[in-house]
């Protein structure tokens, strides 16, 4: 309560106090009506603006506390909303890097197959013209022969060159290529 109540009450506390006490009466005493009915109006006219004051202190405070429940709220909001972003990026990274390394196992894969391919064809061409140029020496020898017999035997015998290395005798590691 104000200050003006207070003094008021006060007033009629110390009016009550020093009045006369009646004879055969300890707990009795005589006081001027008008004057405690006074200030006892005035306190009940006090009483209005002073309830209305509590009444807007208690109104503000509600709201205060209204408004920081709000904001808390509001920062609690965010930072779950904050939280769920982070695991969203988390997981996103985490697939991202399990994408890359099944590309990656992917790609080696397919580099060890091509190359086992390439190896396999390059032997095979290889064979093939082994094959080719056997069968063609062959050929070759067959018609000298022929040309040999036909020619009678007048031909002279040469020193036989050195023969050109067969291609079996080249080591190559396939793996090399």
């Amino acid at each position: 309560m104000g200050s003006r109540v207070q003094e008021l009450l006060e007033m009629l506390h110390a009016m009550i106090t020093e009045a006369w006490g009646i004879p055969l009466g300890a707990e009795k005493c005589v006081i001027e009506r008008d004057k405690a009915l006074d200030l006892l109006d005035e306190i009940r006219a006090q009483f209005p603006t002073e309830l209305a004051e509590a009444k807007r202190l208690v109104d503000a405070r509600t709201e205060f506390i209204n408004n920081a429940k709000r904001e808390a709220d509001a920062i609690k909001k965010s930072a779950e909303e904050r939280s769920k972003q982070l695991l969203d990026e988390q997981e996103v990274l985490k697939a991202a890097k399990a994408k890359s390394s099944a590309m990656l196992a992917s790609a080696e894969n397919s580099s060890t197959e091509l190359k086992r391919a390439a190896n396999a064809y390059v032997d095979d061409a290889m064979r093939r013209t082994e094959d080719a140029l056997t069968a063609a020496l062959e050929e070759m020898r067959g018609t000298r022969a022929k040309f040999r017999s036909a020619a009678g035997g007048n031909i002279a015998e040469q020193p036989q060159q050195q023969p050109v290395a067969e291609p079996a005798d080249f080591d190559i590691e396939m793996d090399e290529v």
